[in-house]
């Protein structure tokens, strides 16, 4: 993981629309808010809803508990969209636009362009995340992200208004989703975006609640996201646990490092490590969970001193 890219294992959407949930998101502690100005907020309030959002991230101090900030703008289709862009291109809090409804690449290049012309020197640059929401957009994912802009850095999957497009019926093992979630990741891997975030888990009250969103983040992680949306704060502890490396990965990667940088230093390409064989594709795996290991919080200096003498068999 690059040093510049953020991590978003839960991405929390807060609804801008209630000066009441504006007050309390600065309580949260989440990898990411994303203050929602789309689907939370009725046409009639939209305008308010944006400018209460915008004096509250120039009026409050950046919560400690937050890696990044975002605002879900309005689709680029309506009205709204050029508005949310130029009231909020120049508040110094803003880390990420989320844009909803991308289907092809000019969406991208819109927002791009509204935003240089909106904030032509900005403190530093607003990154883009683009939700995938309907067949168009799956099938021409190739193309919007050949041409996308160096600022985005990422995919998010909008299960609900992808479903409503094919007509489907979204059921509990998730598999009318397969293709679409598939090529989502694998377009984001080819294209290097650092962040794919997967669907929302509907339930989250109860016991019931947690393991079915333990369930999901344990298919969503096995197809390759590495973040999930939340709807709510409950699951927000649930998600950045499941999408972190476990302690057994992570110790198994610090031991594979060490010995790998001892078998490089010695000029072997290849070795062992508790009877398997290691070549450089491994070796790069493990320094993938270290890095994110780390921009976990996890203590990878403790845990390389602990394996200092492991050798490459």
């Amino acid at each position: 993981m690059a040093a510049n890219t953020v991590l978003r294992r839960a991405l929390l959407y807060v609804p801008a629309s209630s000066p009441r949930f504006l007050t309390k998101s600065q309580s949260l502690h989440s990898d990411n808010i994303t203050y929602d100005l789309e689907d939370s907020v009725t046409p009639s309030l939209k305008s308010q809803a944006r400018t209460n959002l915008a004096t509250h991230l120039l009026t409050t101090p950046r919560p400690p508990g937050i890696k990044d900030i975002a605002v879900r703008i309005n689709a680029i289709t309506t009205p709204h969209a050029e508005a949310d862009l130029t009231s909020l291109a120049a508040v110094p809090n803003l880390d990420t636009i989320v844009i909803p409804k991308v289907n092809a690449p000019s969406d991208l290049e819109t927002v791009s362009s509204i935003l240089r012309h909106a904030a032509p020197s900005p403190s530093r640059p607003i990154r883009l995340l683009a939700l995938i929401e309907s067949a168009r957009a799956v099938v021409d994912l190739p193309s919007i992200l050949a041409a996308a802009p160096p600022s985005l850095e990422g995919l998010i999957f909008a299960a609900e208004d992808f479903a409503l497009d094919l007509s489907l019926t979204r059921t509990p093992d998730l598999t009318e989703f397969l293709y679409a979630r598939s090529a989502i990741v694998t377009a984001a891997r080819a294209f290097r975006l650092p962040s794919v975030i997967d669907l929302v888990c509907t339930e989250y009250r109860g016991e019931a609640g947690i393991e079915r969103l333990r369930w999901e983040c344990e298919s969503g992680r096995g197809l390759g996201f590495n973040g999930k949306q939340c709807i709510h704060p409950s699951q927000v502890d649930v998600v950045q646990a499941m999408f972190a490396p476990d302690e057994k990965e992570v110790e198994w990667a610090v031991r594979l490092v060490v010995a790998d940088e001892k078998a490089s230093a010695s000029g072997r390409g290849a070795w062992t490590l508790d009877g398997k064989m290691i070549d450089a594709p491994v070796s790069g795996k493990a320094r993938a969970i270290i890095a994110r290991a780390e921009a976990c919080g996890i203590d990878i200096k403790s845990l390389r001193e602990k394996w200092k003498h492991q050798e490459p068999s």
